[in-house]
């Protein structure tokens, strides 16, 4: 890991707009073989599918053996990486290409798509007998905790990671797994949904309520009793009896998930794990960001670096905005539909917006002077393929191509 970390000048295409950051060496952290776990986290609508799948690829590309776990409702990994469709086991993606030397060094690449329920209905399938088992899978309160639940889907990628990890130790199928995180309103979603869910599922308040009273204490009985009646009331006697019958047949696996989701946390703070944050050049989205990189801290996990993504690119020429705008109006005044001047007025607008963004990068890095920044400028179009996502890891990487 400690590769990664070391700082190197800034190159590529944003080198004319420089920040007190280091730089963050992207290939360094995929070539080093101590490194099994990458995990991209983020607040949503950052582009964290998009530089998770970039990874990837790249790294396959560069000779390691790799697994990519998507989290995207839109499915746009599956289009990229030419699959017909993505589901909760991994799938070889074709047409990687081959270096100067025409050979991959023996990397390979395969992409799957988390499905939230399917990963949970495995997780009981694998903890209790088939009767318990049938028992838990078609209860109607089941069915809803596993399908829509606050927490359930960033609980079940924990979930599905450590079954790959697990995997992939045994038989050797995997040698880098690059995990996009769930798309959550806030980055922090990831790391306390998970504990959040094991502890309502392991919580003595819930058995509390739900188990009925033993012993012979008649407050205590008749208290219980007052608090089913209002259960009763506000969600129905019929959801009631399903949370009672779902907590009595799941109980055996309420620990268990407590467990692995704490083996998971552990697995994450390891040395063999890198946590690349991903964000917009925006206010909220460094924010939410700075957040992640003190949460990583608190709790003692490798963070390798800052990605800022979707940058505006620095427009050529050395005209300042207020330069170009000064000769706009100059323009404007001889001729009010001058094209010159309309371009010159679009070049002034777009020196101000990298100016400010390279003012906010400057501040995420004068109060984190020790995270390392990748800066990948905004693409024309969509990433829609194979060839998109390489071009976004030649950015990533400083503009170099694959070696």
């Amino acid at each position: 890991m400690s590769t990664a970390r070391k700082t190197r000048t800034r190159v590529g295409p944003l080198a004319t707009a420089p920040s007190p950051a280091p730089a963050l060496d992207v290939d360094a952290l995929l070539d080093d073989h101590g490194t099994g776990i990458i995990v991209c986290c983020g607040s949503g609508g950052v582009g964290k599918t998009t530089a998770s799948a970039a990874l990837a690829l790249r790294a396959a590309e560069r000779g390691r053996r790799v697994v990519v776990l998507t989290i995207d409702p839109a499915r746009r990994l599956a289009q990229s990486m030419g699959i017909e469709q993505l589901d909760n086991t991994p799938r070889p993606v074709s047409g990687l290409r081959t270096n100067a030397k025409g050979n991959r060094k023996g990397g390979s690449l395969d992409a799957m798509m988390l499905d939230m329920k399917r990963t949970f209905d495995e997780v009981v399938e694998s903890q209790a007998n088939p009767d318990k088992a049938r028992q838990i899978l078609d209860n109607p309160f089941y069915i809803a905790l596993s399908s829509s639940f606050a927490g359930t889907q960033e609980y079940m990628a924990m979930e599905k990671l450590g079954q790959i990890h697990a995997d992939a130790r045994r038989d050797g199928s995997y040698d880098l797994i690059v995990v996009d995180t769930p798309p959550s309103r806030s980055a922090l979603d990831f790391l306390d949904a998970p504990e959040r869910l094991s502890s309502f599922l392991d919580g003595r308040f819930i058995r509390l309520l739900l188990t009925p009273a033993r012993g012979p204490a008649r407050m205590m009985t008749a208290g219980l009793g007052l608090i089913t009646n209002a259960l009763n009331r506000i969600l129905g006697a019929q959801v009631l009896r399903d949370m009672q019958t779902f907590v009595a047949a799941f109980d055996t696996l309420f620990g268990g998930f407590r467990v692995r989701a704490q083996q998971t946390f552990r697995l994450l703070q390891a040395d063999g794990t890198a946590f690349l944050v991903v964000a917009a050049p925006e206010p909220d989205a460094l924010r939410e960001a700075a957040y992640f990189v003190e949460r990583l801290s608190e709790d003692d996990m490798p963070l390798a670096g800052l990605i800022v993504n979707r940058a505006t690119p620095v427009p050529p020429g050395s005209l300042s905005a207020d330069e170009a705008m000064a000769a706009s109006e100059r323009l404007r005044k001889q001729d009010p539909g001058s094209l010159t001047a309309g371009l010159l007025c679009l070049h002034a607008d777009q020196t101000r917006i990298v100016e400010r963004e390279v003012l906010l990068r400057e501040r995420f890095a004068a109060a984190h002077p020790q995270v390392p920044t990748a800066v990948v400028p905004a693409l024309a179009g969509d990433v829609h393929d194979l060839d998109g996502l390489r071009q976004v890891g030649d950015l990533l990487a400083g503009g170099s191509g694959v070696s």
